[in-house]
């Protein structure tokens, strides 16, 4: 079982940035893909990035490549998305999740996610 819940979201100006947190219980953390997701009022909930259970590989969405860092932390039991050259099109609750490293769904695919957090807002504005 892994609890999740996801901080650092806020209201900020295009072009700024934020680090969201997410803290996990559980002592088979580092056992766990951790992915971020979001979802935009009115549309379905979106891949953004994601992060292997080491830390050694990670994958992000075309629409925020380049943009958006994801890393872990398994001492802290800790995934962070650091956000930079925010958009108001970023706009969205944000979502982190875990995926058992055994799992051989995609980590690009929602139901393949065994773990949720609630969520934190992130709103842009222009």
């Amino acid at each position: 079982q892994v609890h999740l819940v996801e901080s650092g979201g806020g209201l900020v100006q295009a072009g700024d940035s934020l680090r969201l947190s997410c803290a996990a219980s559980g002592r088979t953390f580092s056992t766990y893909t951790m992915g971020w997701f979001r979802q935009a009022p009115g549309k379905e909930r979106e891949f953004v990035a994601g992060t292997a259970w080491n830390g050694g590989y990670t994958y992000s969405a075309d629409s925020v490549k380049g943009r958006f860092t994801i890393s872990r932390d398994n001492a802290k039991n800790t995934v962070y998305l650091q956000m930079n050259s925010l958009k108001p099109e970023d706009t969205a609750v944000y979502y982190c999740a875990a995926k058992n490293r055994h799992n051989s769904g995609s980590d690009y695919y929602i139901g393949s996610y065994n773990y949720w957090g609630r969520g934190t807002q992130v709103t842009v504005s222009s």
